[in-house]
């Protein structure tokens, strides 16, 4: 190895003390005396700024404690400062978790003011399949339908029975896409199928003669039909039956390679709306997550999670049987007789319900109710409009007037939804 030479100068001026230090090559280097010590000792004083000669006095006043009242008054004192050490850990920790609170407090809010927290119903016979020439034609009538109330994030869709049948309902032996058939139940099973989620039909629609042209159907590609390798929080998911531990929530599928292990026990062949705990885990063999009502999506993320679908035997049972505490608080009434959309505005609501007619329209569905002794169609209405007022045409399809009412009551909805939220932020204000 080379020689070298190593020179350390420091100057007075900057560190308080004259050393400089020579050494040649390694190996000729001589044993450190006692002098050199004794300069190693005054540069690390100056440069570190520690008097050895007084840490060394310290260390020698330094005592234990003698005697037993120096030793217990000494413990004393170490047991409060023991204390006091911990009264700041545990105020350091609480003040942590309420910063952690009041964030999720404040996240809380806002999902709440992304969700949306009012439903849109729309009501139709299923008479309207009657009009369709052949069973293909009645399918794709079907799905026209579907696809316009997925376009307008409609929540629910009711099927209502304009025979003039007093029968509770319209459940029974049902013969399939013929003339012949149901045409209430078969387009409700239309609506149904196209509703679920791909990878779920399987389970929940073995095949039938309704269903038989369903694969010529437009797909609705709702927010709820998550592809497998799609990340989102909400999934709807089939629980499937398989053996769990004590303690341990049932298995769902939810369209992914791995399962998701819930936090009930449900009962398998179940359809749940599941909220992933970690939605972007990749590691773990078994997701897992928790059953939510299939409104939360809606209602705290804001999503449109799909639309229900009830069988009604009549017009009136469309109102008296509601699935939302109160029924509807605003309700709409379609017909070329009724008011032009145009001088209408519409009032704050939390469930809006508009209803279409059949093929010889509303006021023949109203008569056709045995239960209504209503001699006026508008009376049962909180508004009766006509959506398209310079129609060219004699009739207007209904598959055409709910895209055409849709489209024209979007905006009115939407002013009083923002008429709405200002109130409540001007009331907020108040408090």
């Amino acid at each position: 190895m080379a020689s070298f030479s190593k020179s350390v100068k420091l100057y007075k001026d900057m560190f308080g003390c004259a050393c400089s230090v020579d050494y040649g090559p390694a190996k000729e280097r001589p044993e450190p005396s006692g002098s050199d010590f004794y300069e190693a000792t005054s540069l690390t004083e100056g440069l570190m700024g520690i008097d050895f000669e007084e840490k060394a006095y310290w260390r020698k006043e330094f005592r234990y404690p003698q005697g037993k009242e120096e030793k217990k008054k000494w413990k004393e004192e170490r047991l409060a400062r023991k204390l006091e050490k911990q009264m700041a850990r545990q105020q350091e920790e609480e003040q942590k978790l309420k910063q952690l609170m009041d964030k999720k407090v404040h996240a809380e809010e806002i999902r709440r003011k992304k969700g949306r927290h009012y439903t849109v119903s729309v009501a139709l016979p299923g008479s309207i399949l009657d009009n369709a020439q052949s069973p293909e034609l009645r399918t794709y009538l079907a799905g026209q339908i579907a696809r316009a109330c997925v376009i307008f994030n409609v929540d629910e869709i009711v099927i209502f029975d304009e025979s003039g049948s007093t029968q509770p309902s319209t459940e029974g032996t049902f013969t399939g896409v013929g003339k012949k058939g149901n045409a209430n139940v078969q387009i409700a099973r239309i609506l149904q199928y196209l509703e679920c989620p791909q990878y779920l039909r399987k389970v929940f629609f073995p095949k039938h003669q309704d269903l038989q042209y369903a694969g010529l159907l437009n797909p609705l590609d709702c927010p709820h039909h998550v592809r497998e390798h799609e990340l989102s929080e909400y999934r709807e998911g089939v629980v499937l039956d398989r053996p769990t531990k004590e303690g341990k929530g049932s298995f769902v599928n939810v369209g992914m390679r791995r399962e998701v292990r819930i936090d009930k026990v449900l009962q398998p062949g179940l359809r749940v709306t599941v909220q992933l705990d970690e939605p972007g885990n990749t590691v773990s063999r078994v997701l897992t997550g928790k059953v939510v009502s299939p409104s939360v999506p809606r209602t705290e993320a804001g999503l449109y999670w799909g639309y229900t679908v009830r069988l009604a035997p009549s017009l009136g049972a469309v109102f008296t049987e509601s699935p939302f505490k109160g029924g509807y608080d605003l309700t709409i009434g379609t017909s070329e007789r009724g008011e032009s959309t145009d001088e209408v505005f519409l009032p704050s609501f939390s469930h809006l319900l508009i209803v279409f007619g059949g093929l010889k329209g509303l006021e023949y569905s109203v008569e056709c109710d045995e239960a209504l002794d209503i001699a006026d169609a508008r009376v049962m209405f909180h508004y009766y409009l006509n959506t398209c007022p310079t129609q060219g045409s004699r009739t207007i399809r209904t598959e055409e007037a709910i895209l055409i009412s849709l489209s024209g009551l979007r905006p009115k909805i939407h002013e009083a939804l923002i008429r709405t939220s200002t109130l409540d932020s001007l009331r907020s204000m108040k408090k």
